[in-house]
């Protein structure tokens, strides 16, 4: 996307951005509350006795929600260096999704009727998705899933390779007569099994199949909590991290990434803001 060199737009690219500055931090929690308060509106709105009590104060305050969110994705748009390329990120398309339908409906009068089909008015609750924009966290746990991709995908093809064995295996004991009329039901069986979902559609009869649907059992069981340590141990390992990287800006360079102590920019040796003007530790603290 780019940061702006200076001027008005490097100013509001700080406070939009930069999480790490006083007036940052306070954008992002009012940004997460707005979000909140928000899809609490949409969802209040689906009930019909508080629609018809509350329909029109509910209806401005989704007007109010849809312009400050509209206005900041304009702000977004106009403080980055490459408007466009924001506009195709991840962000930028929920961004567009969370004030689509409401201006959808005012510019397209027959869009009335798809709003109260529920389908388009569902769409706004994609704001609760910006929330991973402005908590550290939503970031934190997407980093440690990214580092543990080949841990839990070497798992998942243990856990495939699982299935389709027992399940073929359930097929040839049990067989049709006992609900088990093919492999792919016999594997969606053993899935079910495996996660410890049971839904009782399809059970074994027989007391070999009813063996080998407990050893699964046990086998799920165990195996559920593997998915769970991989990630943990990637999260504690960057939180442990000495010297996390905030999202402190060299003015001089624009190089972003800084150490919450870090005096002079890492790159080009500038000295970065000081703390009165752009240092919040409260937010690297969260960290």
């Amino acid at each position: 996307m780019g940061r702006p060199l200076g001027g008005w737009r490097l100013r509001l690219y700080t406070i939009i951005f930069e999480a790490d500055t006083p007036a940052g931090r306070l954008f992002d929690l009012t940004l997460v509350w707005m979000i909140l308060a928000s899809v609490a509106v949409v969802m209040l709105d689906r009930f019909e006795a508080i629609h018809l009590r509350w329909g029109p104060v509910l209806g401005a305050l989704e007007w109010f929600f849809t312009i400050v969110f509209t206005i900041e994705y304009v702000a977004r748009l106009a403080c980055v260096v490459h408007p466009s390329r924001y506009a195709r990120s991840f962000f930028g398309v929920i961004d567009v999704l969370a004030i689509l339908p409401t201006w959808a409906a005012l510019f397209v009068p027959g869009l009335h009727a798809l709003v109260d089909v529920r389908l388009l008015r569902l769409l706004r609750l994609f704001r609760i998705l910006k929330l991973a924009e402005y908590v550290y966290e939503f970031g934190a746990l997407g980093r440690a899933l990214l580092l543990s991709r080949r841990k839990i995908l070497v798992f998942l093809s243990f856990v495939l390779i699982v299935v389709i064995v027992m399940g073929s295996l359930m097929y040839v004991v049990e067989g049709p007569e006992n609900g088990f009329h093919n492999i792919p039901v016999s594997i969606y069986w053993a899935i079910s099994t495996m996660t410890t979902v049971g839904f009782g559609d399809i059970t074994p009869k027989t007391g070999l199949g009813r063996f080998i649907a407990s050893v699964m059992m046990l086998v799920g069981w165990g195996t559920l909590a593997v998915p769970t340590g991989i990630v943990s141990a990637e999260f504690t390992a960057l939180r442990m991290a000495p010297g996390m990287p905030t999202t402190r800006t060299c003015h001089a360079c624009l190089t972003e990434g800084h150490e919450p102590g870090a005096t002079f920019c890492k790159h080009c040796g500038a000295r970065l803001p000081p703390l009165e003007t752009g240092i919040d530790r409260a937010g690297a603290d969260r960290r």
